[in-house]
């Protein structure tokens, strides 16, 4: 058995105690095309790290922040303890959104002459929420669309590559005439590190891009429900106020 397996490997250029190629070799080795595909790829996918990271990091802190924000801001005595004590959670989108609703809420009053709520004060106050609503979402979608790109490209470019690859292969088999692993073997191997290359870059990206969209989405669930709390406040306490004035 052993005689065999040492004739055997001798056939394809090797011994029993030789090690094979690494993996950076055969990149190294890669033809133009096939070495410009790995090289896009792994930008690709170094690319999506870094955003995957700084998004962990801010949708994180924006979800933590909030928490923090909604559950002080009920806690708060009035309105105006409530807007100052929110320049503590500067991550959180439903503190902005408060503090937008609040500053058009102050202006509308400043000029009130006793017949805002007729003039849609609470109509303006919903436009300035749903606004900054909207602002502070896209900012926390911001680099999402990288990340489902390359989900989506990744296996196709990769794909490319191992189709390259194997017309190498086959041009080389036409050109010597000979089908042994040793006119194909690099080429066949660069093909395949081509797919394997493209589905590590693809598959963290579509898991991240999955799993930012649903935080994202609570946020702004979060966000639209503190909205609809803080505009039923304002309507409640401007309609006591119009109460009492007549």
């Amino acid at each position: 058995m052993d005689s065999a397996l040492t004739v055997y490997l001798a056939t394809v250029g090797a011994t029993p105690t030789s090690a094979g190629p690494s993996y950076f070799s055969m990149i190294a080795n890669a033809g133009p095309i096939v070495g410009m595909v790995l090289l896009l790829l792994i930008m690709m996918s170094v690319t999506c790290w870094a955003i995957i990271l700084n998004k962990f990091i801010t949708v994180r802190g924006a979800a933590k922040q909030s928490a923090r924000f909604v559950d002080m801001f009920w806690k708060a005595k009035d309105l105006e303890s409530a807007y100052k004590a929110a320049g503590r959670f500067p991550r959180s989108p439903t503190a902005a959104v408060f503090r937008a609703g609040h500053d058009e809420l102050a202006n509308l009053t400043r000029q009130d002459d006793g017949g805002a709520m007729d003039l849609g004060l609470t109509e303006n106050v919903e436009r300035a929420l749903r606004r900054t609503a909207q602002v502070q979402i896209n900012k926390l979608e911001r680099l999402n669309a990288f990340l489902a790109t390359t989900a989506s490209t990744g296996p196709f470019i990769g794909l490319f590559g191992t189709v390259v690859g194997i017309l190498t292969a086959f041009q080389k088999i036409g050109e010597t005439g000979q089908a042994s692993i040793q006119v194909i073997g690099p080429d066949i191997a660069n093909a395949l590190i081509a797919t394997a290359v493209g589905l590590l870059a693809a598959i963290p990206a579509s898991m991240a891009y999955n799993y930012f969209n649903s935080s994202i989405r609570n946020i702004a669930s979060e966000v639209d429900a503190f909205s609809a709390d803080f505009l039923n406040i304002v309507k409640r306490h401007y309609s006591q106020q119009s109460a009492q004035r007549r």
